[in-house]
């Protein structure tokens, strides 16, 4: 019998009201939000109302939230990528269970600390990898530690970011510069590196190659204004026209499975641009906040293409394809043993799996059901339920995490080892990298 536990919720942004909060909504028996601590007093209101949460328990800071010592029995950390150290070290140290949104830390030395942190108090420490708790990715695992495919010679992953989710996050949106968020390669591919780290292993050493090419000013249309919604000349020829996407919501409809069957649509990424989701406010969400901006005026830092190659501990060779102009959303893979070849696909709309068998020439095809209806535009809808049942277990004591904070520092290792490689066009020796970054955070 599980123990129904109580939580505080620091940072009422997108994942947590959109994806934490729901899974209490619905589990009452398992986990109910009794403190909320948002600076925005609009996402604040908004949570504290869906959770029922009385006005002396709603908090514009974490620390005026901490400050009243241990009201509940775990929180959760969903601020922004560089408000995340403080609050989990200060809930820590509170006595608190954690559960916090990835990518831990922004720089290498605060991952450390974050975790050095969480063994020295015994508090659990969960980092958000929800790719762990999909139903397809537990498979893969399960296909690759049976040994049917043999022993693993190469490996390839695609992580294919959508033309217009690559323009939502990282041109327009939260994670477009790596000076106020953090590097792409770990806000984006830290789910990409923890299930390789989870499938096949520790890495030996990596190099990594990528550059931002097409979301510059110099790539504009002649005569493109500041936003698009000023008289753009390129309109009916822009994939990233922002009225296409937020008010037509013509990718949505042509990649999401089932939404022309959800008449009044209001999730990710609607949900970003506007609090207010009718047609009206996100008509003036475009015409005075970021998300209207046109994709070559903005101050976006981050690479579009990203490559990472890696040797792993067993001798197996890596290679990761990050990049920000697919037709779709999703990853893809494909892993060749000694014994079988596998071949994968993670869409929206399309998740399959094959294992051709070198002996038999035999195709195994393993099909997943897929959204059908507009819930769960990221791809997470699955992981996340699956992660907070998991979270709730693993605090009642029931079952251990799937990942300890230790494992998950060691995604976040290969990113940051792979922005070093690519800023300075070297290749790094991971066990020397593990040593430096524990001596640099000691």
């Amino acid at each position: 019998m599980l123990k129904p536990l109580t939580a505080v919720l620091i940072g009422a942004g997108n994942r947590g009201y959109e994806a934490y909060g729901p899974y209490a909504l619905a589990h009452p028996e398992q986990i109910r939000f009794v403190a909320v601590a948002e600076p925005h007093e609009g996402r604040r209101a908004r949570f504290a109302r869906a959770h029922d949460i009385p006005p002396e328990r709603q908090f514009i800071t974490w620390e005026d939230l901490l400050a009243k010592g241990k009201i509940a029995d775990v929180a959760f950390i969903c601020t922004m990528d560089r408000l995340h150290v403080e609050p989990t070290l200060a809930a820590l140290e509170a006595g608190y269970d954690v559960l916090l949104e990835k990518p831990m830390a922004p720089t290498l030395a605060e991952c450390v600390r974050l975790v050095q942190a969480a063994e020295r108090t015994g508090r659990l420490l969960q980092i958000a990898h929800v790719l762990r708790y999909v139903p397809f990715f537990s498979t893969l695992r399960d296909i690759v530690t049976s040994g049917r495919l043999g022993d693993i010679i190469t490996i390839e992953h695609r992580e294919n970011v959508s033309y217009w989710h690559m323009a939502h996050s990282f041109v327009r949106g939260l994670w477009r510069n790596s000076d106020i968020a953090s590097p792409m390669i770990l806000t984006k591919c830290c789910h990409d590196l923890d299930i390789l780290f989870w499938l096949f292993g520790p890495c030996r050493r990596l190099s990594s190659f990528g550059s931002l090419i097409h979301y510059r000013a110099e790539n504009a249309p002649p005569g493109a204004p500041e936003r698009c919604t000023d008289g753009c000349p390129a309109a009916d020829e822009c994939p990233w026209y922002a009225p296409r996407l937020y008010l037509d919501l013509v990718p949505l409809r042509l990649t999401m499975s089932g939404l022309e069957a959800v008449p009044d649509y209001q999730g990710w990424p609607i949900s970003v641009i506007s609090e207010d989701t009718s047609l009206e406010a996100r008509r003036r969400a475009l015409e005075t906040g970021p998300y209207g901006r046109c994709v070559y005026r903005c101050d976006n830092n981050v690479v579009d293409h990203q490559v990472v190659n890696m040797e792993l501990e067993s001798g197996a060779s890596v290679s990761m394809i990050m990049h920000g102009h697919s037709h779709k959303e999703g990853r893809t893979m494909r892993y060749d043993g000694t014994r079988a070849t596998l071949l994968g696909r993670y869409y929206l709309d399309e998740q399959w799996i094959e294992i051709h068998d070198h002996l038999t020439g035999k195709v195994e095809r393993i099909e997943f059901p897929v959204t059908s209806s507009g819930a769960g535009a990221t791809g997470h809808a699955s992981g996340d339920q699956g992660l907070m049942a998991a979270f709730v277990r693993a605090v009642n004591g029931v079952a251990p995490a799937l990942t300890t904070a230790r494992d998950a520092l060691e995604s976040h290792l290969m990113a940051f080892a792979a922005q070093e490689a690519r800023l300075n066009g070297i290749v790094i020796d991971m066990r020397e990298f593990r040593r430096r970054a524990e001596a640099t955070s000691a």
